[in-house]
């Protein structure tokens, strides 16, 4: 496809005005170009949650080698670290060179290093080709949410918003067991599954075509951020990514503190907060004609009580309400803060902006488990914890609130 035809969508329209359409056959965005972004967007939780069953293995795997205990952890984390500091980069990379090149590109080059693990004998280069794995992640992200805000508008772009966090809750759900699963024949199995993203590159190929490519782009120079603007949303986010995590976290500790020992039982009350979360980010889509001034103040709200509750319960059916509570307000937060975030910019502002905001939730839920550790340590454990950020969640409900967001109409 052309990447300098321009996008039949103009930024003028008034929100729910349209799709944007191909420029080569004149067709709509529709459910192809939305099922390859929605499954792509899943890639970036499977760093995340895939290997977490097999950490020890890893451990013991490479026993020998210096620092071991500290190593092992960071091929669990290392990717999400890495997209919270270089989304920004490909973010400028998304608005100048085209949506297209570089998902295409990313998706390819994810399989390559998401499997290398497969072949690679040193702790030290598995933990390299890690970072890699957070790179890809990173161009993927911020090019398939660049993308269903250039596709959609409106109410229906914001319905999308939604169900990327509806699809990548229950993708880390599956992942989850399915990398416990293929861990109980080799710690390295779980790695095939970064394969996946091939098919989605010829998918992503076929289907998804570069909207527009802007005159600043092609004279090599962009628009610059409205960071006014920006401000307030990117720095309510890296909080929003802090809270979002605490309960992924921090539920089974809580529930070890409950004298629950069974990892089923541990497993049932997580699949059921996710449930939550898939629940409130699927009802955002009929709530966004409420605005941010609404929609982030309830998010933040249930997040908040959610936890607050968390800290208090007694029993394993208290945590359960609980982490739904939970659930629901987080999966309502992050569609709430990327439609506010990127309501009012035009399309060669936009990879930018999305690269930004992703980094800003990746940092904040990177720093989520230190800074619960911190509390815990200074003040009376996890409950106390967890009350404190129940409590900050509550207040960021009513400061917003009180600064009443605005989503700019031009979409």
């Amino acid at each position: 496809m052309s990447e300098s035809a321009p996008s039949r969508l103009r930024l003028s329209e008034p929100p729910g005005a349209g799709r944007a359409v191909d420029p080569v056959t004149g067709r709509p965005a529709g459910r192809p170009q939305v099922a390859v972004l929605l499954l792509s967007s899943c890639l970036a939780v499977l760093g995340s949650v895939l290997l977490a069953p097999v950490l020890p293995a890893i451990e013991d795997a490479f026993a020998g080698t210096p620092g071991v205990q500290a190593l092992a952890p960071i091929v669990l984390t290392a990717p999400a670290l890495v997209i919270g500091l270089t989304a920004m980069i490909a973010g400028r990379i998304v608005d100048r060179v085209g949506r297209k090149r570089l998902l295409v590109g990313a998706l390819v080059a994810y399989a390559v290093v998401g499997t290398a693990p497969l072949w690679l004998d040193s702790l030290e280069l598995i933990v390299a080709s890690r970072v890699l794995v957070g790179l890809t992640e990173a161009a993927i992200m911020t090019c398939c949410t660049t993308l269903l805000a250039d596709y959609f508008s409106g109410p229906e772009r914001e319905r999308y918003f939604g169900y990327q966090v509806v699809c990548t809750t229950l993708a880390a759900t599956l992942f989850f067991g399915l990398g416990g699963a293929l861990g109980e024949s080799s710690w390295r199995a779980p790695f095939w599954l970064y394969a996946v993203s091939l098919p989605l590159a010829v998918l992503a190929a076929r289907h998804i075509w570069q909207p527009a490519a802007g005159s600043a782009a092609r004279i090599g120079k962009l628009p610059a951020l409205p960071w006014h603007q920006l401000a307030a949303p990117v720095g309510v986010t890296l909080f929003g990514g802090l809270v979002f995590y605490v309960l992924i976290v921090e539920l089974s500790f809580k529930l070890d503190d409950l004298g629950v020992e069974s990892t089923g039982t541990i497993g049932a009350v997580s699949a059921i907060g996710s449930l939550g979360t898939a629940a409130g980010a699927f009802a955002f889509g009929r709530l966004t004609r409420l605005g941010p001034v609404v929609t982030i103040p309830v998010a933040f709200l249930l997040s908040g009580l959610g936890l607050l509750g968390l800290a208090m319960a007694s029993s394993v059916s208290v945590v359960a309400v609980c982490a739904v509570v939970t659930g629901l307000g987080n999966g309502l937060l992050l569609p709430a803060l990327l439609s506010w975030a990127l309501g009012s910019l035009g399309f060669e502002q936009r990879g930018r902006a999305t690269g930004v905001w992703t980094s800003a939730l990746f940092l904040g839920q990177f720093v989520c488990p230190l800074v619960v550790l911190a509390l815990s340590g200074a003040l009376d454990g996890l409950g106390s914890a967890l009350t404190v950020l129940g409590a900050l969640s509550v207040v960021a409900a009513v400061g917003v609130r009180l600064a009443r967001p605005t989503a700019v109409a031009a979409y």
